[in-house]
């Protein structure tokens, strides 16, 4: 899934604002989180609340080197909301919790420095 970890990696090609704006990323609220036995690799199933508009949504996310499950509940997150679900062993992810790799390649959520309103769209 991922490209590269590699911070020295070049820039990837040039898009145009109109590509940008088709990658819908969305802030909201961790309500619920379990442990994930059956993922390859280590995961939690996440159920982040959006909003209204958009409701409760689930993620497989790999993150359970930097983010303990008994933490998650109540912390806002950014995912992208606009791609199709995905099949992940016995769970279907319906959106892609955003994180960037640590020194050692173990992802770190992408968060909002405080707290703002579930559903809110990056620009």
């Amino acid at each position: 899934m991922h490209v590269t970890h590699d911070p020295a990696a070049a820039a990837s090609p040039t898009i145009d604002f109109n590509s940008f704006l088709a990658v819908d990323v969305r802030v909201g609220t961790i309500v619920d989180a379990k442990p994930f036995p059956e993922a390859r690799k280590p995961a939690w199933r996440l159920w982040i609340d959006f909003g209204p508009a958009i409701g409760v949504r689930k993620s497989s996310a790999q993150i359970t080197e930097n983010h303990p499950l008994e933490i998650l509940v109540g912390q806002q997150v950014a995912a992208v909301v606009n791609f199709p679900p995905r099949q992940i062993g016995p769970v279907v992810s319906e959106v892609l919790t955003l994180g960037f790799p640590d020194a050692e390649g173990k992802v770190v959520l992408v968060q909002p420095s405080k707290p703002v309103p579930n559903g809110g769209r990056l620009f």
